[in-house]
């Protein structure tokens, strides 16, 4: 498949390229920091950030979550969601 874009170097404004899902953890960080957290079950996704503080987010399916949490706390959380990178 020809890509016109193949010689651009991606900015973190670009639209994602990879994705993979997320694991809710109570103790492990996320294997890759994400550009967006996109929602496939909604429910609540309680997000951790870089300096440690959580905080819960209602989220509605097929809603986009801009935000680059570093953990998706499993304590709470009862959306279903996927990171995109």
């Amino acid at each position: 498949m020809a890509d016109n874009f193949s010689t651009f170097a991606p900015g973190l404004s670009d639209v994602a390229t990879r994705h993979f899902a997320i694991s809710p953890s109570d103790s492990a960080d996320l294997a890759i920091k994400p550009r967006a957290i996109y929602c496939t079950v909604a429910g609540d996704a309680v997000i951790r950030d870089e300096a440690g503080t959580d905080i819960t987010y209602p989220l509605t399916a097929g809603q986009i979550l801009p935000f680059r949490g570093v953990r998706i706390l499993a304590t709470n959380t009862t959306a279903t969601v996927v990171g995109w990178y």
